[in-house]
């Protein structure tokens, strides 16, 4: 039996996105897949007043559970409603890869889906998105799409090399789908390998004048960046001081998601720090609580320290104050 986002106290992106571009912020699209990244997330924007997208994959919608998520998600709007507030909360599925999936969300009180394309060729891109559209769009359900594919490994998503937004292709296919934002590839990258850098090499520029051009085009338009995540080496090295071995990771310096954030990017996608910042933590309360055995001793201060870096998130982003 489908059921409907409104009634799970979840709001959809169309007023977030239009209070971003007017704000000059953007709003955090947080990936979870477990409790504890979901409380944390929730703690975090309650504190510091941020609008939030709880994001879910096709691979963490198969881990927690499908059913149990549609009672997670009443669940994060009524925590923060028992601390205080009114933070608007939309659910997204993030790099959904097929109609099935998308409907299946939309069914389930997903507020918002993305349908990913973006590896197809174009005309079936523009066709796939355009069906998943027509069918949210009836229950008042926002749609994400791609055009242009981004580097490195993320759950099913995956490619050797960066194959960026071409301006000239925006307009006609936001025209033909009728999708309500769209991710674009400026240089960003999935997972915490984003950049295959020579020593002394620095991480390349993010693809500002495809930004600007696709702005150009799209006047006003939401635009989504992917696979933003720092890589905050503060946490890499505490999870190689603790026994891991995680060499040669980068990511998308601070300045400049600071710097996009600025223009019509009103959605950017934080995955691979949020884990990073639990492995971390709990490798260091293994290393030095080796007789613990009680999940909330680790899961703890790792959830505490995840609510740390979704605030300074917030922050970065300009959201924080937004809600």
């Amino acid at each position: 039996m489908a059921v409907s986002y409104k009634d799970l106290g979840l709001v959809n992106t169309t007023d977030m996105f239009k209070k971003a571009i007017t704000g000059g912020y953007a709003v955090p699209a947080y990936n979870f897949n477990n409790m504890e990244q979901l409380q944390a997330i929730i703690s975090a924007c309650v504190e510091c007043k941020s609008p939030v997208i709880l994001q879910i994959s096709k691979g963490a919608r198969q881990y927690a559970n499908q059913t149990l998520l549609r009672y997670m998600a009443p669940g994060a709007v009524a925590m923060a409603r028992e601390m205080g507030s009114n933070i608007p909360i939309a659910l997204n599925l993030d790099h959904g890869d097929s109609f099935e999936l998308a409907k299946s969300c939309v069914d389930y009180g997903f507020s918002t889906v993305m349908i990913d394309g973006s590896s197809l060729p174009y005309e079936e891109n523009v066709a796939l998105t355009k069906k998943v559209v027509e069918y949210a769009h009836e229950r008042d359900v926002t749609v994400e799409g791609e055009l242009g594919v981004l580097a490195g490994i993320e759950e099913h998503v995956s490619s050797e090399v960066t194959h960026y937004t071409k301006p000239e292709d925006v307009q006609d296919f936001v025209t033909k789908t009728g999708v309500d934002h769209l991710a674009i590839s400026i240089g960003t990258s999935h997972g915490v390998y984003k950049f295959k850098l020579k020593p002394g090499e620095s991480v390349p520029p993010l693809r500002f004048d495809i930004l600007e051009e696709c702005e150009k085009r799209l006047p006003g338009f939401p635009i989504v960046l992917h696979g933003a995540s720092s890589v905050l080496q503060k946490y890499v090295d505490i999870i190689n001081r603790y026994g891991g071995k995680m060499k040669n990771t980068s990511g998308v310096p601070e300045d400049q998601i600071k710097k996009a954030v600025k223009s019509n990017v009103c959605k950017v996608n934080i995955d691979s720090d949020g884990r990073l910042v639990m492995t971390a933590i709990i490798r260091k309360c293994f290393v030095e609580h080796p007789e613990e055995f009680d999940p909330r001793k680790y899961l703890g201060p790792a959830r505490e320290e995840l609510k740390k870096m979704y605030i300074a998130k917030c922050e970065l982003l300009g959201s924080n104050g937004k809600a």
